[in-house]
């Protein structure tokens, strides 16, 4: 149900036999209905795997985030899982934690096709394959409860697991409101390396009436700091702390040149609209996962940005090429005009997901493909009409009740 040509051939097996994988992914629902969890689970895998061993302890708490509406829940496991191709071999890898322990781990590779085991995990108890025997005791050896073995290996650069590690550390980054600083550390580097022209396209092309970029320079130790910030954000230190992060706006020392025809003048920051910001923030992320091949979570996608910039992006991802390495976008939206209508789809049925909220305040997410909708079916307009679900359950009367004026009463004088 995927687009004409958006479907990616990715050979995942040693003999070259190839899957059919989606460049993009969208998923829409009501506000408060998980579409920004889903973003959040997968960015939490990623920081456990890069931080739980370098940047924790025997005391130290596992960062996950469990179904706080349900008491019982929340002593339950989190299980976290992936289905990845590294290096033209497919690999399952999972975890399922609580606040203080890893209770399971697990990982195979599936090199001729067959599911292969590199290692298991069961609580204290470790089980390894074949490529493993040799280190297998003292990875479990320097493995605390409350770290991942995968996270130990990476750490020491163990080969065999090195790979998996690796992919961690370039994939999964969570473009959400929080993180702008940082992702705008990262295309304010791009302004002065090679890649400044492509920085400038992406400016120029965005119709925000820029026409050039500067870097004003800043003090060592602000240089340092941001240096820091944009290593986090690759993956080398694992996830930011905030620490050094917040004590710091790296847009405020990048400067914007606009022209019109009387000359031209730099604006701060302060002066541009939050859209420029959002867009400087997000094409430092966009050209690096379009030049490695890697995933990219985009909350709010259509969030202060015009519909026609959200499209340019997600098409930047679908043609292959715009995307010769593969790389993949996950994004969600409210915005309809990305499900496109009959006569011009931007995604396929099988790339729209749907999130909606449970009477318990749970989750769930399908895909609009169930459905069964015709090729020529206009689903924005069907969405919109309750045709999938995942439209808010709105009471008009609560509005109104909050909007009515009610007069004072007079005060009598004494």
């Amino acid at each position: 149900m995927a687009e004409p040509g958006a479907a990616r051939q990715v050979p995942w097996r040693a003999d070259g036999a190839t899957l059919s994988v989606l460049p993009v992914a969208g998923i829409f629902g009501a506000n408060a209905s998980g579409k920004s969890s889903m973003l959040r689970a997968m960015a939490d895998m990623r920081g456990l795997v890069l931080g739980s061993f370098r940047h924790g302890s025997t005391d130290t708490l596992i960062q996950r985030r469990p179904f706080r509406l349900d008491p019982a829940s929340v002593v339950l496991p989190s299980h976290f899982e992936i289905d990845l191709i590294v290096g033209g071999v497919r690999w399952q890898y999972g975890f399922d934690v609580t606040d203080t322990e890893v209770v399971a781990e697990y990982a195979y590779r599936f090199p001729k096709g067959r599911q292969s085991l590199v290692f298991e995990r069961d609580g204290g108890s470790f089980q390894f394959g074949p490529s493993l025997r040799s280190v297998g005791k003292m990875l479990e050896k320097v493995t605390r409860r409350n770290s991942l073995l995968l996270s130990v290996a990476g750490a020491i650069g163990q080969e065999d697991l090195d790979p998996l590690f690796r992919w961690f550390g370039t994939n999964l980054r969570l473009a959400e409101a929080d993180s702008r600083g940082i992702r705008a550390a990262r295309t304010a580097e791009l302004i002065e390396s090679p890649q400044q022209e492509r920085v400038l396209a992406m400016l120029r092309a965005a119709d925000l009436g820029i026409t050039d970029v500067r870097r004003e320079s800043a003090d060592p130790e602000f240089v340092d700091r941001m240096r820091r910030a944009v290593r986090i954000l690759n993956g080398v230190e694992g996830e930011p702390d905030g620490s050094d992060v917040d004590q710091f706006v790296v847009e405020d020392f990048v400067r914007l040149i606009h022209c019109g025809p009387d000359g031209c003048a730099e604006l701060d920051p302060s002066e541009e609209s939050l859209g420029t910001l959002v867009w400087l923030g997000i094409i430092g992320p966009v050209l690096d996962a379009l030049d490695g091949g890697s995933v990219l979570l985009a909350d709010e996608l259509d969030a202060s940005l015009h519909p026609r910039l959200g499209e340019q992006l997600i098409r930047l991802f679908q043609d292959s090429v715009t995307n010769p390495a593969g790389a993949q976008l996950v994004f969600n939206a409210h915005n309809p005009v990305f499900l496109g209508d009959s006569s011009d789809r931007l995604i396929g049925r099988d790339q729209i997901w749907i999130t909606e909220k449970a009477n318990d305040g749970s989750s769930r997410i399908f895909s609009v493909a169930e459905f069964g909708p015709r090729q020529d079916e206009a689903i924005g307009r069907r969405y919109l009409q309750g045709r999938y679900g995942g439209l808010p359950v709105l009471d008009p009367s609560g509005f109104e009740r909050a909007a009515e004026h009610t007069s004072e009463p007079e005060l009598t004088p004494a």
